[in-house]
């Protein structure tokens, strides 16, 4: 189950990896024309409306992205059939189709499936199309029916599949709804200890990758929420809507990279150059474009008290933004390109205060973590043991001198791949692999054959086995860069 929850959250960063796009070209837009929203410049209107065709569908992007993320192979089939289970089940289950099977007029139809075209159903529409798509693309059928055979039969079953999920769903989705809109609505009703209550789960739920069904529900359509579409689309309260966003961007901006600097300061003397390759790095992902995992797997199981204390931290932030109404929004994440492209949206109230609230807490940050390592004696990056540093950052040369571990001709994504593939046990071990925003997600034969040591000589942040058959190796923002030469290093072995 697990390992089930895991490739759905990777599939998700696929079209999650979209909303940049729809922020950039939606803020630049209301930055042309903050007041009228359009009506007033045509580039502006043209800008937003490109923008609002993206959050407008994350659900068909959800559909498609799942479809492809969790078939066995990503083949554009797949695809297809995510799109095809959407059309089905929103067609069904619309509110016109409802009153008609009810024979009832659209306005006596439960709301609920005025709501059916939302994220969740895109999501189960994308499940539904991988599972045909690896059950059925290679099935051979009878002569006379050859055509539809293999991959081409896998949109057939889909659309059957998904006439019966219509059935279910006819009687589950009024009462899934209800649930979901009467949780959003308990969040709601707690005003800003809500939005603190989320924060805090959001960032301690990260190591196992359920933070993204929480989200679901605070920033799309899931339960009438919907914090990031209502406020790139000037729809809500100002002060109120982006409540669920405006905490993070403190934490990434301010909290995390200060507490870098606490790790760096606390690093021990002949270790701080390469604490600070490292951390340097993931501050300003952090920073710059609110990707936070490369600096919180860094210190996550090496210091897990560090990370606890950070999702409590989190969660503060996100209750002091909403207790003051300083909101700002993202399409992405909460960093500095989001922060400056939200600031002049309709609904960013005094998104400046969120910088002196952030540089309070990067003060925090800093005392927090600088105390808790030294007084914790915490080994976080640049304070591990002597023996474990030594396996890992260098090797020993056959004269009894170290070395570092050596760059390979191709340069240093070729150098790292290569470390890290034969690390994996190379193509005996390794069944499968793939990346998302920051990690290799990788399937394995054997689990005992992987060679950390030999994987973290290529200088990654972390490490996560997830399952007996699939471990994570997180390498950065760079992380398609490393994939793309693993694949080359494959091809190259298998030829």
């Amino acid at each position: 189950m697990m390992n089930f929850l895991q490739r759905l959250g990777r599939s998700l960063m696929l079209p999650v990896a979209v909303l940049p796009a729809a922020a950039i070209l939606m803020g630049i837009g209301y930055w042309i024309d903050p007041v009228g929203w359009g009506s007033e410049n045509i580039a502006a209107a043209f800008l937003i409306k490109a923008g609002a065709a993206i959050i407008d569908n994350i659900p068909i992007l959800f559909a498609v992205g799942v479809a492809l993320g969790m078939a066995k192979n990503r083949d554009g089939s797949a695809a297809l059939s995510g799109l095809v289970a959407f059309l089905t089940v929103t067609t069904l289950l619309s509110a016109g189709t409802v009153a008609l099977f009810q024979g009832v007029d659209v306005e006596a139809v439960n709301p609920a499936f005025g709501k059916i075209a939302n994220a969740f159903v895109g999501i189960l529409s994308g499940i539904v199309a991988a599972q045909m798509y690896n059950r059925f693309s290679h099935v051979k059928l009878p002569d006379a029916l050859a055509f539809f055979s293999g991959k081409r039969l896998v949109p057939i079953m889909t659309a059957f599949s998904m006439i019966l999920v219509s059935v279910a769903l006819y009687f589950i989705w009024p009462v899934v709804y209800s649930g979901l809109v009467g949780f959003g609505e308990s969040i709601s009703r707690l005003g800003a200890f809500g939005a603190g209550l989320y924060g805090f789960f959001n960032r301690l739920l990260i190591p196992t990758g359920l933070h993204h069904a929480l989200n679901s529900v605070f920033w799309f359509d899931v339960a009438g929420i919907n914090d990031i579409g209502n406020f790139w689309s000037g729809e809500g309260e100002k002060g109120i809507t982006g409540r669920y966003q405006a905490g993070f961007f403190p934490i990434m901006m301010f909290g995390l990279p200060a507490a870098a600097l606490a790790m760096y300061h606390t690093a021990k003397t002949k270790r701080k150059k390469q604490a600070a390759s490292l951390l340097l790095a993931a501050a300003f992902a952090s920073f710059f474009t609110g990707v936070t995992e490369p600096l919180e797997f860094s210190f996550m199981f090496l210091a897990p008290v560090l990370y606890l204390v950070h999702a409590v931290l989190t969660g503060i932030s996100l209750f002091v933004a909403a207790t003051f109404q300083w909101t700002a929004g993202f399409g992405f994440s909460a960093g500095l390109v989001d922060f400056v492209l939200s600031s002049r949206l309709p609904l960013a109230n005094q998104p400046y205060m969120l910088l002196v609230q952030g540089l309070v807490f990067g003060a925090i940050y800093y005392a927090i973590f600088r105390f808790m390592i030294v007084k914790l004696n915490l080994a976080t990056p640049g304070r591990e043991s002597d023996e474990a540093v030594d396996a890992v950052a260098t090797e020993t040369a056959p004269e009894g001198e170290t070395k570092t571990a050596p760059v390979a001709a191709g340069g240093q994504y070729s150098a790292m791949a290569a470390m890290i593939y034969d690390g994996l046990g190379g193509d005996q071990n390794v069944t499968g692999i793939e990346s998302c925003v920051t990690r290799l997600r990788v399937d394995v034969k054997d689990m005992d054959t992987v060679d950390q040591t030999q994987i973290k000589k290529a200088g990654i942040p972390g490490i996560k086995v997830v399952s007996p058959n699939h471990i994570q190796v997180i390498v950065g923002t760079n992380v398609q860069f490393v994939l793309e030469e693993i694949e080359k290093l494959r091809g190259h072995r298998a030829g």
